[in-house]
């Protein structure tokens, strides 16, 4: 099984370091990390074409990519710092383009978690996970928080950069590992009902 995180981060700094976290609970799945600043991602025009090409997106660029390991995944973490109390327009963007991929439903039934970070308590990070919450009710797939000892909506941390370096606070390293603990949990589950 496959686990896909996807930091929706304009750099890699804290938000990749959360979802790296994360993942360090998933070491016996197959696990990748897609960083959106290593590509270039158009909007999504509403033109319609993939409705009418099966899904098929007449744009061509870093987002066909990045589409292929979202519906090869079994389970998505998607993490995104809080920018104006919401997820990143890069972010957006991807969501966006995601249509291509409700056309033929081929996210639906797979698990997506969410981690946010912010520069400061209550910063944005439920705003954030909820954005990244719609998008996955939206593609019909099912929906993880963190679980115990944490259990809220997700991972959700406050992070300061100092210099070249991040200070994140421990609980949200926390609930970084929490989200993780769960999708673990829940994969297993889907595991062995097959």
């Amino acid at each position: 099984m496959k686990v896909l995180a996807i930091n929706g981060s304009h750099r890699k700094g804290s938000t990749l370091i959360l979802l790296e976290e994360a993942l360090k609970e998933l070491q016996d799945f197959e696990t990748e990390i897609v960083s959106l600043s290593d590509y270039v991602l158009e909007y999504c025009k509403v033109c319609n074409a993939c409705k009418k090409n099966g899904g098929i997106c007449i744009v061509k660029d870093g987002y066909e990519e990045i589409a292929a390991k979202m519906k090869e995944a079994d389970a998505i973490i998607v993490g995104s710092p809080v920018y104006f109390g919401s997820i990143t327009g890069m972010l957006k963007t991807l969501f966006d383009r995601s249509r291509t991929l409700r056309v033929n439903w081929d996210l639906k039934d797979k698990i997506c978690a969410a981690i946010a970070v912010g520069a400061t308590k209550h910063g944005g990070q439920e705003h954030t996970l909820q954005a990244i919450h719609s998008w996955a009710l939206i593609h019909g797939m099912i929906l993880v928080a963190d679980s115990d000892p944490t259990a809220h909506f997700g991972g959700a941390a406050v992070a300061k950069q100092v210099d070249n370096t991040f200070e994140i606070d421990e609980w949200g390293f926390r609930t970084a590992r929490s989200v993780g603990k769960r999708v673990r949990e829940v994969l297993n589950l889907i595991k062995e009902k097959r």
